[in-house]
């Protein structure tokens, strides 16, 4: 499939005059959603902090679509920068429509294995960010009648994944503060969370090699066994699970709210 191409799945336009931002956005899945974004028309700001690799991405989304885009340098750990940090993007930019809470994972390994200290950092970077991010732009997104917040968690949130037991707890967490704020926030803003599975990006690499070291099994065996429980056979490719982020932020997503939805080839057993 050519997803930025003949198989793009929206109209270039479907997203023309809203502004986006998008989290962890420097790779993976969130350089792919900030693709996505950028070809149905909206204005992207992308975040992360690695400055070259955003400025990089702003220069292929100029030639995806009409938006205007810019790189944001955020560290999402470093929570009391944020508030100030959006308000002066949006001082600049306008306000935000779309928010895509996106960042990177913590490393895998048995739970009993982490100590208190292990969950402050990706705590802060995912569940204490993405709450800065909404209790700063909820606002906003009320008065000018339109807000879409979409969350990047993890399969986990449905079924445990063995040995990221830290990841398993944290990605719970978001989903739950996800639905909690569904239940509290302006009936034109929508939240939502987008469920991977086993996706063809750098953290899969990672896990593999994580494995790999802890048990002694081959990458090749790692990716088979992973293989095994996916009924489609093969890897997802980001810009899949970025076209269904890229649905929710949509008007016509309106009627969804508080959803998880699993982008995962039909790997979860449960319902």
């Amino acid at each position: 499939m050519d997803l930025l191409g003949n198989d793009y799945p929206y109209s270039t336009n479907a997203l023309t005059g809203k502004h986006v931002l998008v989290c962890g956005a420097s790779k993976g899945i969130g350089a792919a959603t900030a693709k996505m974004m950028a070809k149905a028309g909206a204005n992207v700001t992308v975040s992360a902090r690695s400055h070259d690799a955003l400025v990089s991405l702003c220069e292929e989304l100029s030639e995806l679509g009409s938006g205007e885009h810019k790189a944001l340098v955020l560290d999402l750990e470093e929570t009391a920068s944020i508030k100030p940090t959006i308000q002066t993007l949006v001082e600049q930019r306008g306000p935000i429509h779309i928010l895509v809470n996106n960042a990177g994972g913590p490393p895998g390994g048995p739970l009993l294995s982490n100590a208190v200290e292990d969950f402050e950092a990706p705590f802060k970077r995912h569940l204490h960010a993405a709450h800065t991010l909404v209790q700063s732009l909820a606002p906003a997104m009320e008065k000018i009648g339109y807000g879409r917040i979409i969350q990047i968690i993890s399969t986990s949130v449905k079924e445990p994944i063995p040995n990221i037991g830290l990841s398993n707890t944290l990605r719970g967490a978001m989903a739950s503060w996800a639905k909690s704020l569904s239940r509290e926030l302006a009936p034109c803003i929508t939240i939502n969370n987008v469920l991977p599975g086993f996706t063809d990006t750098e953290r899969l690499d990672s896990l593999a090699a994580s494995i790999h070291e802890r048990t002694g099994k081959s990458l090749e065996d790692v990716h088979e066994g992973w293989m095994s429980q996916v009924p489609i056979e093969r890897l997802i490719d980001p810009l899949e699970t970025a076209s269904a982020i890229t649905f929710l932020a949509l008007p016509a997503s309106g009627g969804i709210r508080g959803v998880s939805l699993a982008v995962d080839g039909g790997r979860l057993r449960s319902i």
